[in-house]
């Protein structure tokens, strides 16, 4: 039987998204890319004459961000010109589905050495986004202007839905602002104690200067009085008019017809806009073994799911127990577990539904705290959740994220002594 084995993990710090503000957001998103691809190469002595693929991840694929950004990473990286390269999108959920999609070529045995991660600038899309404000370009939504498509499966607003979901849940802000302020204690204390330092990588300039060493996004002097003094984001938001009689709040009312609901996301227990790249290196047992490579954990399994657009971030849920019931494992047998914290609501809802214990939970914070650079945060997560199963002896660890369109891609990885 075949197994497919992770090698190595490594990511970018994530800078703040904003452009001219962040420390990574005057960079091409190619030579983001490029900084982990190559950080992989050189930790590894990878023959990257030998990489079968590189599966990449990038949700926004526009401008500067566009024309399969996995391959011109690579050649940016020095990677040799047979290492080959695709890029995808599952929103959210691109970078599990990069690494999902790696393992499955090495277990089918069709390649033996895939690189799968995800870049993201999300500085970019603000740029991209003034851009077609300038020239009256409508601006991509997650969601639908095809009346067939949107009859059968109206979709709404991210930070609305999560709202949304609050109310079905009964969760109140005050949970959900003590889930965001665990975050940022838990982001700290992983900070100063180095738990990110095997996996985190610096940027450089192109003229060789640091770009950026450190997480920029914390905010470990985040309190209790201060998250209950922010404005709800998403309020005003849900009652945008859409065009046709349409907002938000009425595209979830059309399924959920007696649901009321106010808002209760805002900034600080939302995840962050950040830029950022991760990526990860797979291999074959042949392969390793070739090459001297010592593997640090193997793919156990992985799964996707689909769920309700209309509420889009409900599919984590589901998808963790599909991923379980392939790999024959229980809620009891993972040592540690990734939520992406997209909102505050879908880790409490999460850590509810599966009544986990919360100290095997985003142990060192999640992207309320960290920040979200959306393509690349899958890959980021199971290198994160790998590096914390190694220093606390764990043995399984699962990963997953709701992603838009109400899908969930989620892996379980199995660390080796």
């Amino acid at each position: 039987m075949r197994e497919a084995y992770i090698i190595d993990t490594c990511r970018t710090p994530r800078g703040i998204g904003k452009p001219g503000k962040g420390a990574l957001s005057h960079m091409h998103p190619q030579n983001v890319g490029a900084t982990v691809l190559k950080a992989l190469k050189e930790r590894n002595n990878l023959d990257t004459s030998t990489v079968d693929d590189i599966i990449w991840s990038t949700s926004t694929q526009e401008g500067k961000q566009a024309a399969d950004l996995g391959r011109m990473a690579a050649l940016v990286a020095g990677y040799d010109v047979r290492a080959s390269g695709t890029t995808l999108d599952r929103f959210c959920g691109g970078g599990i589905t990069a690494v999902n999609l790696a393992a499955g070529s090495v277990l089918s045995g069709m390649e033996d050495c895939v690189v799968a991660g995800g870049t993201e600038l999300m500085s970019y899309q603000q740029i991209l986004a003034a851009q077609r404000a300038e020239f009256g370009i409508e601006p991509r939504v997650i969601g639908s202007h095809n009346e067939v498509l949107d009859a059968l499966h109206p979709q709404s607003n991210q930070g609305v839905c999560a709202d949304a979901i609050a109310a079905i849940e009964g969760i109140g802000r005050e949970d959900l602002d003590a889930l965001a302020l665990e975050s940022q204690r838990r982001a700290d204390r992983a900070i100063r104690e180095g738990r990110f330092d095997r996996s985190v990588v610096p940027v450089y300039n192109p003229d060789g200067s640091l770009a950026l060493d450190h997480e920029e996004f914390p905010r470990p002097e985040t309190t209790a009085e201060g998250l209950s003094s922010l404005k709800p984001s998403f309020q005003v938001v849900a009652d945008v008019d859409l065009g046709n009689g349409r907002t938000w709040r009425k595209q979830i009312q059309r399924v959920y017809s007696d649901l009321q609901f106010e808002a209760v996301h805002h900034p600080g227990n939302s995840s962050g806009v950040v830029d950022g790249a991760g990526a990860i290196l797979l291999t074959s047992k042949d392969y390793a073994e070739k090459h001297g490579l010592k593997p640090r954990a193997r793919i156990v399994a992985y799964a996707n799911l689909g769920d309700c657009p209309t509420l889009m971030l409900n599919a984590p849920v589901p998808a963790a127990r599909k991923v379980l019931q392939k790999a024959g494992l229980t809620v009891d047998d993972i040592d540690l577990w990734e939520i992406n914290e997209a909102f505050a609501v879908v880790a409490e809802k999460f850590i509810r539904d599966l009544k986990l214990d919360r100290e095997k939970v985003n142990v060192n914070g999640g992207s309320i705290a960290l920040g979200h650079p959306i393509g690349a945060t899958g890959a980021m997560l199971i290198g994160t959740i790998l590096d914390e199963l190694e220093r606390t002896d764990g043995r399984y660890g699962l990963v997953t994220m709701c992603a838009g369109g109400g899908m969930a891609p989620a892996i379980i990885i199995e660390r080796l002594t």
